[in-house]
């Protein structure tokens, strides 16, 4: 608009000019507050999907330390100080949007255009230029978060606490004029409401990322590896529980981790060291006189050893000799427990008489082909009953009580592997997430993954849909670094007419 002398229709068109321009600064502000809005309802998500998967990080390793305290004990601690710190610190921003959200119009929750008050902060915070207590007490939980956490972490985890010291320091800001402005008034003074609680969401997601972080590297730390052979037990499994005279004494002898790749460097069974050749898969073929009617045991041990030290592992079992059938053998085909909402194979028979003339019953327990099938549905034990029927006619009678236990916990999987797992970027971006109940469940059960959380260090975690990478979560993959560790969390799965504990994560180390 020129200056100098103007015409009545020029001033007329100028005004328009500015009002038009008025309007457009309007609407823009209006969809501004909208995107903020949005963005908001993405972070909360976001802090919830990501609280949920720190915590069951936590929950494993302190289940870990329950278990072998000596190992897991100080990792667990720290993890449990850095969960309630975050905790902590995140309880008191939600009351700081509290405090803002009060003041909203019941039903205007979702309608962020007309969130623009600069008022409530302000109110809270400041008294003219100047901070009130309460703006000096934000500052203070901030730099307490910080420090606090920074002390919790000891040495180590440097890009941690290079991220804590970042994202978390109040020291005052330089605007875009280049003029130093003190922190609280350079970002809450004057901003709409909408803006200033996206802002706090924000920083509740950077302490739950950070919190992420933490988990991830203490659940890939040297101690998160496999468990002490101290918490091994030996495992005699017989044939069956009663033999005749003369009979060869069968079964085998196994880890009690079920890990056919452990083979034991020394095993003496009743005085005797048991050749190489006589231990396939990890287990010991049994093969012993049954000698004179009684009570018989077998007793040794089995010697590994692990780093420096050798860990021995002693045998304890026993078995009857008897002249004539008085008990049953009841054996599950895949394992000793039962498990609730699946078919359990079972072999049930009785020595010395024929299987047409043996009949078994229990809650859930039918035949099926040669054998019987256990789907227990409720309790934690179940009993069953063998009846057979001796060549004279008499009947012999015997029972057994089987512990009821629910399917284990689903492992995630990368394209099958959970264990050590490191991936090209490349291959990881095709890759597919799945769920299994690990080696050692004979089952063939396969859970179906319906969604799961991929999570890159120092981006925010995608939520996922299916058993792939969405392109959200690839482009994150391609920002990521060679020797990163990314987590695959919060997996989802299903088995029809089962209901399952949740999907542990999976994290790879990308190789390029």
């Amino acid at each position: 608009m020129a200056g100098g002398k103007q015409s009545p229709r020029q001033k007329m068109i100028n005004l328009m000019y500015l009002v038009f321009i008025a309007m457009l600064a309007l609407n823009m502000s209006k969809e501004v507050l909208q995107a903020f809005g949005l963005i908001e309802e993405n972070l909360s998500a976001s802090n919830t999907a990501l609280a949920t998967v720190n915590s069951a990080s936590l929950e494993d390793l302190n289940k870990k330390a329950s278990t072998n305290a000596k190992q897991y004990e100080k990792v667990a601690a720290t993890a449990q100080k850095v969960s309630d710190l975050s905790n902590e610190y995140n309880t008191y921003l939600g009351s700081i949007k509290d405090m803002l959200t009060a003041t909203i119009e019941p039903g205007s929750e979702k309608d962020y255009q007309v969130q623009d008050k600069t008022d409530i902060l302000d109110n809270q915070f400041f008294v003219g230029d100047k901070l009130k207590p309460e703006g000096e007490e934000f500052k203070t939980k901030m730099n307490e978060y910080k420090n606090s956490m920074i002390a919790a972490l000891g040495e180590g985890y440097p890009e941690v606490k290079a991220e804590l010291n970042g994202k978390f320091d109040t020291s005052d800001e330089t605007d875009r004029e280049g003029l130093s402005r003190e922190y609280m008034e350079y970002n809450y003074k004057g901003y709409p409401l909408i803006a200033s609680k996206t802002k706090l969401t924000l920083l509740q997601n950077e302490v739950r990322n950070i919190e992420s972080d933490v988990m991830s590297q203490l659940l890939q730390g040297e101690l998160i590896q496999i468990a002490s052979m101290n918490n091994y037990e030996s495992i005699v499994s017989l044939d069956k529980s009663a033999f005749f005279n003369g009979e060869s004494v069968t079964g085998s002898i196994s880890l009690g981790r079920y890990d056919d790749t452990t083979v034991p460097n020394k095993v003496v069974i009743n005085g005797r060291t048991i050749p190489e050749s006589e231990i396939v898969n990890g287990k010991v073929q049994l093969k012993l006189g049954s000698g004179g009617v009684g009570e018989k045991k077998i007793t040794g041990y089995m010697e590994f050893v692990e780093n420096d030290s050798t860990i021995t592992i002693p045998i304890k079992s026993t078995y009857a000799v008897i002249p004539k059938p008085n008990s049953a053998t009841i054996k599950a085909d895949k394992m000793n427990v039962v498990y609730r909402g699946v078919d359990n194979p079972m072999t049930v028979s009785f020595a010395g008489i024929p299987s047409n003339k043996v009949n078994a019953s229990a809650p859930g327990l039918v035949r099926s082909g040669n054998g019987y099938v256990m789907k227990p549905t409720s309790g934690k034990e179940v009993k069953i009953t063998v009846t057979g029927t001796l060549p004279d006619g008499s009947k012999v009678s015997d029972s057994e009580n089987f512990r009821i236990k629910d399917l284990p916990r689903p492992i995630g999987t990368i394209s099958r592997e959970y264990i050590d797992v490191k991936k090209n970027r490349s291959n990881l971006a095709v890759s597919t997430v799945g769920a299994t109940f690990g080696d050692d469940f004979d089952f063939e059960l396969t859970p179906r993954v319906t969604e799961f959380l991929f999570k890159v260090p120092g981006a925010p975690s995608v939520k996922i849909s299916g058993t792939k990478l969405n392109g959200a979560a690839q482009s994150n993959l391609r920002k990521a670094r060679k020797g990163d560790i990314v987590q695959f969390a919060g997996i989802r799965a299903t088995v029809p007419g089962v209901k399952l504990k949740a999907v542990t994560p999976v994290a790879v180390e990308l190789l390029d």
